[in-house]
């Protein structure tokens, strides 16, 4: 009998898979910012020339103001701009710091949402700034860590044990359906939802700008560029400034509790470990059949014994 002699194919060290990911990153910040560079640079040299025309008109027009003097107004307004103050409004109204309104920016800030639309002006306010939020992200961090953690026990690991254990779905198809439900479930009341009352409610909003503040602002980007409440009803405004608190802090929990279940199929969890050492494979293993150990105990003494039958 011959026998065939196989090559051995030698395999990379591990220490190339992170390698390999910088440079993925890399080309991948690359690809973002000649896009945005392609799209954006005609636009912004469009607008560039509407203010150049605009001011040289405003000029020719207005004999008795001198371009030195119109600098220096627009220099004015532009840093009040900065800091939350419009001159396109009433002076005498303060409407920033109600509030409805401070209890937005430090629902912004303790989120590491940043609008930076308002901003405090006291040296007072900025190191009480600095201190709250030294004391106030840990905090906020630790709270969302644990009502991810309920909620994920509640709405991914109680189900998908109930339906496994009670209907006999295998587990890893069911797990991808739940999640790709849940993921649709949360763009539905949290993004498209929500944009489609914006768009309502905001006079200068379009239905692809309410998107986008949904998206930018529950995601903790949070640019700036879309702030909601300029338009809105000024007998409504308090009320629907805590109603966007309510839901930026709601939106985020529901938007990382479907990260969370994501995170927890066994596909992603492979891609994961490309990146790990075989000793903190390991490690995570051990602690991972911990806690599903852990976890598989609660959902038996909340439900009580299930019994697995054939039929109903």
């Amino acid at each position: 009998m011959k026998m065939v002699r196989t090559l051995d194919v030698p395999k990379l060290p591990h220490s190339w898979n992170y390698v390999i990911l910088l440079c993925g990153y890399f080309l991948f910040l690359v690809f973002g910012a000649m896009v945005f560079g392609a799209l954006e640079q005609q636009h912004e040299m469009g607008l560039r020339r509407q203010v150049a025309e605009a001011r040289s008109s405003f000029i020719l027009g207005h004999a008795c103001i001198s371009d030195n003097g119109l600098q220096s107004l627009l220099e004015q307004v532009l840093a009040a701009d900065n800091y939350g103050v419009s001159a396109l409004e009433n002076i005498s109204t303060s409407e920033n710091w109600s509030f409805s309104s401070s209890l937005f920016f430090v629902t912004t800030v303790l989120t590491t949402t940043g609008y930076g639309h308002t901003v405090p002006l006291s040296d007072g306010g900025k190191i009480f700034c600095i201190l709250y939020t030294i004391l106030g992200i840990p905090v906020t961090l630790f709270f969302l860590a644990f009502i991810i953690r309920q909620l994920t026990t509640l709405f991914t690991v109680r189900p998908l044990h109930y339906a496994h254990v009670r209907w006999g779905f295998p587990q890893r198809p069911l797990a991808v359906v739940h999640v790709v439900l849940l993921v649709l479930t949360v763009t539905g009341f949290f993004i498209l939802l929500p944009a489609t009352i914006f768009w309502a409610v905001e006079d200068d909003w379009n239905y692809l700008e309410s998107i986008y503040f949904c998206f930018i602002s529950l995601s903790t980007i949070g640019l700036g560029d879309y702030i909601p409440g300029k338009a809105s009803n000024p007998l409504l405004k308090e009320f629907y400034k805590f109603s966007i608190t309510c839901y930026l802090i709601i939106g985020l929990v529901a938007m990382l509790v479907a990260l969370e279940s994501l995170y927890r199929l066994q596909e992603v969890r492979r891609f994961f470990r490309l990146f790990c050492s075989l000793d903190s494979q390991r490690s995570r293993k051990e602690d991972l059949q911990g806690i599903l150990s852990q976890d598989e105990l609660s959902v038996t003494e909340a439900s009580g014994t299930l019994p697995i039958v054939d039929g109903p």
